[in-house]
């Protein structure tokens, strides 16, 4: 089982002057559920090589046992300085993606042509696609094979607009990922704010913030398994 984690090359948030990236928790705590489930795992990014880390992800109020650990795992540490280039990728060597957040992914990931090549490409093949917090803001673009939106109809969660009004960047982001799920025809829902809410539906995994990153990995192992199982 090969699971490819995409994170993203932005480090700018909009034109603030203030840096962003992915948010630690984000990638740690699936990173780790799919290790102890004896994964094999994948970094990429756009540009390949270190992605930048929102600051603010690291923290110690934004600590959990999973950044500590990944932290202080040299090999998790190598894997994050020396990520893919998301072009390298082949989708047919991985079983399946996980998109964590942070702010990063709604300047480049949302609007990557290789990124949307990528779901594109697994979910024809039966993979599974997962995504959290601002990260489902790269099925912006996503098309289904009739070419409608790849979220219309299908049940999909993400960052809140009451989230991101807590933070104070809604004036600052590109799009606000409620109004973009909503406006593709997705059947968005969520959670009470900053609580893990998780959606499945068919191949497509979607987590509301980054308390959802580690369910969201759960769930994304389920959708493997039960294909594994179909398959049998």
């Amino acid at each position: 089982m090969k699971i490819l984690l995409v994170l993203t090359s932005h480090g700018q948030l909009g034109d603030t002057g203030k840096p962003t990236g992915f948010w630690l928790e984000e990638l740690a705590a699936p990173y780790y559920v799919f290790k102890d489930a004896g994964a094999e795992l994948v970094l990429a990014s756009p540009k390949g090589g270190q992605p930048p880390l929102d600051p603010k992800s690291d923290q110690p109020d934004a600590q959990t046992e999973a950044t500590r650990r990944f932290r202080a795992d040299r090999e998790a540490m190598q894997a994050l300085a020396s990520t893919r280039p998301l072009a390298s990728v082949n989708a047919q060597d991985v079983d399946a993606v996980f998109y964590p957040g942070g702010h990063g992914p709604l300047w480049d990931l949302a609007e990557s042509a290789d990124s949307r090549a990528l779901i594109e490409t697994l979910l024809a093949a039966g993979k599974p696609v997962a995504a959290v917090c601002h990260a489902p803001g790269v099925l912006r673009h996503v098309q289904a094979p009739d070419g409608a939106p790849l979220v219309r109809g299908k049940r999909v969660t993400g960052f809140t607009n009451g989230e991101e009004a807590a933070v104070g960047l809604t004036q600052v982001v590109p799009f606000l990922i409620e109004d973009m799920l909503k406006a593709n025809g997705g059947r968005y829902s969520k959670g009470p704010d900053f609580q893990p809410y998780v959606v499945t539906d068919g191949l497509l995994v979607t987590g509301q913030n980054p308390a959802s990153s580690a369910e969201g990995a759960k769930a994304l192992l389920q959708v493997l398994q039960s294909a594994a199982a179909t398959a049998r």
